[in-house]
């Protein structure tokens, strides 16, 4: 068995590490779900960030783990590399950056 996020979700929910789950089941395919792993993620960040101001900058750190995590999809058995899993991994965290500077902005007026 090999360590990614999805992997072992599918190990602990299926019992197949070959599986991953399917948050909302789309006849286009499973990029819906990268987006909402990658926002839900980096609002994890956003509020680690805000109760801690020592931590790395979370957005830039998971910017570049949602581009390298779909790039080592290359290495990894039962994986494959998909430009929509990436523009998905990426948009997620840049929506929620984006967001959190507009809330900010609206609220330091």
């Amino acid at each position: 068995m090999y360590f990614f996020p999805g992997s072992l979700i599918g190990y602990f929910l299926y019992g197949n590490s070959g599986s991953q789950p399917n948050i909302i089941n789309n006849p286009i395919g499973t990029s819906i779900n990268h987006l909402f792993f990658f926002i839900y993620i980096s609002l994890l960040g956003l509020f680690a960030r805000s109760r801690s101001k020592r931590l790395i900058n979370s957005f830039q750190f998971l910017f570049f783990v949602s581009i390298f995590l779909e790039f080592f999809h290359f290495f990894i058995p039962n994986r494959a590399f998909e430009y929509y899993d990436l523009f998905a991994n990426s948009t997620g965290v840049v929506l929620v950056y984006s967001l959190s500077k507009f809330f900010k902005k609206i609220i330091n007026r």
